[in-house]
């Protein structure tokens, strides 16, 4: 005996940037800490290439040297690698994740 059950099918609607955002995948630039940069050279980068504050750019700072490791931008992998290597340049520890 075969027995059918209802199946229900819930439409989702996404706007085009929804739809756009999810056919990219996110990368995350992830700065680390390290033994070599100090909290100032840090926060100039962090606000010259990432266009933070300097309220947020020392919160970053803070971030790094009590937790080893800080995302300070997300994007597509092109646009992380872009970054990482302008940061890189600079002497910061960082990868894309």
């Amino acid at each position: 005996m075969l027995i059918h059950m209802p199946t229900e099918v819930q439409e989702q609607t996404l706007t085009f940037e929804e739809l756009m955002a999810g056919l990219k995948e996110m990368h995350r630039l992830i700065l680390w800490n390290d033994d070599h940069n100090t909290f100032e050279h840090v926060i100039h980068c962090m606000m010259k290439y990432l266009d933070y504050t300097e309220g947020q750019a020392e919160k970053i700072a803070w971030k790094v040297h009590n937790e080893g490791k800080c995302p300070v931008l997300e994007g597509s992998f092109t646009e992380m690698e872009v970054y990482r290597k302008i940061l890189q340049q600079e002497g910061l520890t960082v990868s894309v994740e």
